[in-house]
């Protein structure tokens, strides 16, 4: 694995480095284990605007994880 090193902007990023996990991880996650993730925009069933600020953004998705890997096959 590769060693990630910062700019220094701030003293404290001067000497700071992290583990680049490229190596371990896939740029896009599997396909079979996303769902989508609905989006309200902020507004109720009848359509009004119930919060302000809301809408808009980037497509999200849901990932699923079975966190007790019991199945076989």
């Amino acid at each position: 694995m590769a060693i990630k090193k910062y700019k220094p902007y701030t003293p404290s990023r001067r000497y700071m480095t992290t583990s680049d996990f490229s190596d371990i991880t896939s740029s896009t996650p599997e396909k079979s284990l996303l769902e989508p993730l609905k989006k309200t925009g902020g507004r109720n069933h009848h359509g009004h605007v119930t919060s302000w600020h809301r809408g808009g953004g980037h497509k999200r998705a849901y990932r699923r994880i079975d966190f007790k890997r019991d199945k076989h096959g």
